[in-house]
């Protein structure tokens, strides 16, 4: 079939139909990417140099030297105590060295001990019977002190301390007119003579009951 040209004003059919062209649009620019680099580059005040940079630490100031004094035994005062290289022993009643009276006490009672068993006899004075006071006299004698010979004597020859406070060596004085005396062993215990026809021993210084007890003396 033939198209017959026809005219609709200024629109002519040519038998086909022209498309319009399309408008011309600006081409994208060309972005080429630069390759991954460990090379030098500048962002701010952070220089790579292929490496990562520490940042350094904050100067601090060195801590003061100390140097401690060494260990020494020389003397040296803390308060009313000067070490000397030893300890210095606590003072006891009356102001006597706690182990200058303790080693004579502990040589008073050897004596004593050694006697248990033996005869009371009254006014013996030993060796083979004691009677009370001649037992605490030969023992404290043995020991370097000398005590008077009776019980009522020896209740004055001395420091009085409390019963509370007795320590061995100490001489138990009883009843209120000082007629008996024993050594003290220590723990309550005491080593005596306890009359006419008994033997030396051992035993507690309550044995009579506390209120038996007149006073206690720590011999000089």
């Amino acid at each position: 079939m033939t198209a017959t040209p026809i005219g609709m004003g200024a629109l002519t059919d040519t038998g086909t139909f022209a498309t319009a062209p399309l408008p011309t649009q600006a081409a994208m620019p060309t972005v080429t990417a630069a390759p991954y680099t460990t090379g030098s580059f500048a962002i701010g005040a952070l220089t790579d140099t292929g490496t990562f940079a520490t940042a350094p630490l904050p100067t601090q100031a060195a801590m003061p030297t100390v140097t401690a004094a060494p260990y020494t035994t020389g003397s040296f005062a803390i308060g009313a105590l000067t070490d000397t290289g030893s300890f210095a022993a606590p003072v006891g009643a009356g102001g006597v060295p706690e182990s200058a009276y303790g080693g004579k006490a502990m040589k008073a009672l050897a004596f004593a001990r050694a006697q248990i068993g033996r005869p009371c006899v009254w006014g013996a004075m030993g060796p083979d019977s004691y009677d009370c006071s001649s037992l605490t006299q030969a023992a404290w004698k043995a020991a370097g002190v000398a005590l008077p010979r009776g019980a009522a004597e020896q209740a004055h020859a001395g420091t009085p301390v409390a019963v509370t406070d007795i320590q061995v060596g100490d001489l138990v004085v009883f009843f209120d007119n000082a007629s008996h005396v024993g050594l003290c062993t220590g723990n309550g215990m005491m080593i005596h003579a306890p009359g006419p026809g008994s033997s030396i021993r051992e035993e507690s210084i309550y044995g009579a009951g506390e209120s038996a007890i007149h006073r206690v003396i720590r011999p000089a």
